[in-house]
């Protein structure tokens, strides 16, 4: 029989509806079933794309005994922490204050009111490597709470206010100045891996936002060493296992400091991050390589995570099915042996894809199998025709392996990030279709996750929207994809949207006296402590992400509010930018752009046309663009401007000040390069 699971939206929680585990959705009347009953919660957060969820899942929760025992004892509780982030930050915020570490599967024991009192992440069937087995905590849990109940209040009780008594150093109330983004430019030079790119030892994640802010920090300074760190890292990353060598995109993060063997799930976050960040790579160097894999990650995207209603899937499985063996293990989709290869391309063609794409008779995986790579000394000797040939008929042959899952949860945040770095991709190198697709996930976002009031919500599937509310993070990141749209397309309702929810952000994200910023709205449900947390992880942070959005729709209306507001969020840069340079990653970015202005540009003229392009290809950091023709007012950049001698112009503005208008590219290139 499915358990309560059943009627969900979330294909993390509907993976377990089938579960012996008589599961419950987060919800009010679980808490009060727990209070009814006189037992604890067992909360269980993870995702769909998450490896060891799946193999807790496998070994723990579809056991017959082990599910009779948690029925008995407890009531449990399953959330995927990509529906409900909010959750997942006070609980893991608790766990990583209480063991030093965290990570998904999260596993938390709750009392009826919801506090904590028990704390973990994986546990293995049988106790191993000096970890207590599940069953053992299970039962440790339930005779503490039977025998020693005060005990466990009390614990509980510590806990959070000991949670509620953590004060988050907010910085300053000042800008990050020059000096300060000096500073973290030293400290991510000390943390750089010369030899191998990227920040850092094992495992090594795709530090994108820290490369955008190396970008933009090169462009405002001319600091030859922080594109060196950007280009290196981006080669890297590229030539590496953690890019996928067939079908573009990249995978979650490298298990080893070459990134050769990735953990191999695809989220769209990073995908769409990574796709941006090589396409600024290419318009700040013309990098061939950046420029490929941009547009490879942006046709992934399309290709693969597009959903029938035009936004995009959350991610792909790690896990897929062994076509010899028929069990799902860790990228069995993408991996390759010689005699795989022969079976394919005939002896010739694979003795060149062998050396090409780095695949070795031991092997760089497991079992034999070796992840695609490009080698830089491979030796090949082989025309670029022959070379493509080889590539599709892999590509082609892979196709018929069975697949990865796919996660298809809309998530409003990846999809605005998804938004924004297709309309630029789109636009930099003259493919509509990458522009139609951006257009057509912000209506999703538009005609699904809006309102009435702007208010947003977290998730939906299959056209059927879910019942979270949005984070700051949606609010923010959805709020940049529709303004990296009124760029691209110069339609002003997408300004205007934006405008909408980054009034939602002043009115129920921002504390009014210290100008820090929430992860929830102050009408959200109301958990043991209200999440805060500026630093910049997998994604931007809602608070960063927030005064990105801020300072660049300020920028295109003059809204003193939204300037005033994103400069008040700045503040906390310069107080983590010198001890965490890399977990401020986006904070800096958007400093890098405060500090240039931003540059307004608006130009009057065709959407598209060299000046548009020009535009959009400037490299000064964080500048936004205005198009339209002569009259046209639905971007107030455009208000007042016209043609100039009958010629389209652009007019560029910084800090109050305007240049002269140019109707010559050239000369727009030049007042634009950083």
């Amino acid at each position: 029989m499915p358990n309560r699971l059943a009627h969900e939206t979330s294909p993390y929680l509907l993976q377990h509806a089938d579960n012996p585990v008589d599961w419950w959705p987060w919800s009010a009347e679980a808490f009060e079933q727990a209070r009814e009953r006189g037992v604890p919660v067992l909360l269980s957060v993870g995702y769909s794309s998450c490896h060891w969820c799946h193999v807790m899942a496998h070994e723990s929760f579809e056991d017959a005994g082990t599910a009779a025992f948690l029925n008995e004892h407890f009531v449990n509780v399953k959330v995927d922490r990509e529906e409900r982030p909010d959750i997942d930050a006070v609980y893991m915020e608790a766990v990583q204050a209480a063991t030093g570490q965290g990570g998904w599967p999260m596993t938390v024991f709750l009392t009826p009111d919801a506090e904590p009192f028990y704390f973990g992440t994986y546990f293995p069937p049988e106790p191993r490597h000096g970890m207590p087995s599940f069953q053992q905590v299970a039962d440790g849990v339930r005779r503490a709470w039977t025998d020693r109940r005060d005990e466990v209040d009390e614990v509980a009780g510590k806990i959070v206010r000991d949670l509620s008594e953590r004060q988050l150093a907010f910085g300053s109330d000042e800008l990050p100045g020059g000096d300060d983004l000096a500073q973290a430019l030293l400290g991510l030079t000390r943390d750089y891996d010369a030899s191998r790119g990227g920040f850092g030892g094992a495992p090594k994640f795709p530090p994108s936002m820290v490369v955008e802010f190396l970008l933009r920090h090169y462009a405002r300074t001319g600091a030859e060493g922080a594109l060196q760190m950007a280009a290196d890292t981006c080669e890297r990353m590229a030539r590496g296992g953690i890019y996928d060598q067939l079908g573009g995109g990249f995978a979650r993060y490298s298990v080893d400091r070459e990134w050769t063997v990735p953990h191999f799930e695809k989220m769209l976050y990073d995908n769409a991050l990574l796709c941006r960040v090589y396409a600024h790579l290419w318009r700040a160097t013309g990098s061939d390589l950046a420029r490929r894999v941009a547009l490879e990650t942006a046709d992934f995207m399309v290709r693969e995570l597009r959903t029938n209603e035009g936004g995009f899937s959350s991610a792909l499985d790690a896990d897929s099915e062994d076509a010899t063996t028929g069990k799902h293990v860790e990228g069995a989709y993408y991996v390759w042996t010689p005699e795989q290869l022969r079976e394919v391309l005939g002896d010739a063609d694979a003795e060149i894809a062998a050396a090409y794409f780095g695949v070795t008779r031991e092997g760089t995986f497991e079992e034999g199998a070796s992840v695609l790579q490009l080698p830089e000394n491979s030796g090949v000797a082989a025309d670029a025709a022959r070379l493509d040939s080889i590539r599709e008929r892999l590509l082609a042959a892979r196709s018929q392996r069975p697949a990865p899952g796919r996660d298809d949860k809309i998530v409003a945040a990846w999809n605005g990030l998804a938004v924004a770095a297709l309309a630029e991709v789109g636009a930099y190198f003259e493919r509509p279709d990458l522009v139609a697709a951006a257009v057509g996930a912000g209506d999703l976002l538009v005609r699904l996750h809006m309102d009435d009031r702007a208010r947003l919500s977290r998730t939906s599937k299959d056209g059927q929207v879910g019942a979270n509310a949005g984070v700051l993070e949606d609010y923010a990141d959805v709020a940049e994809g529709f303004l990296a749209l009124a760029s691209v397309t110069g339609e002003g309702v997408w300004l205007e949207f934006a405008g909408f929810l980054l009034d939602h952000v002043l009115g129920q994200f921002v504390d009014e006296e210290s100008g820090s910023l929430y992860d929830t709205a102050a009408d959200a449900e109301q958990l043991i402590r209200r999440p805060q947390d500026p630093t910049d992880n997998a994604v931007p942070s809602g608070w960063t992400a927030a005064a990105g959005a801020l300072l660049s729709y300020a920028a295109q209306t003059g809204a003193e509010p939204h300037r005033r507001a994103a400069e008040r969020a700045l503040g906390v840069v310069k107080g983590l930018a010198p001890r965490a340079p890399r977990f401020i990653g986006h904070g800096l970015a958007v400093a890098e752009a405060a500090l240039d202005g931003p540059r307004e540009v608006a130009v009057i003229g065709p959407v598209g046309g060299d000046l548009h392009r020009t535009a959009l290809l400037g490299t000064a950091p964080g500048a936004v663009v205005a198009v339209g023709a002569a009259g046209d007012d639905e971007l107030p950049l455009l208000a007042g401007r016209g043609l100039v001698e009958g010629l389209p112009a652009a007019y560029v503005c910084r800090r109050f000040v305007c240049d002269a208008p140019t109707v010559d590219a050239g000369d727009l290139a030049t007042k634009l390069s950083g």
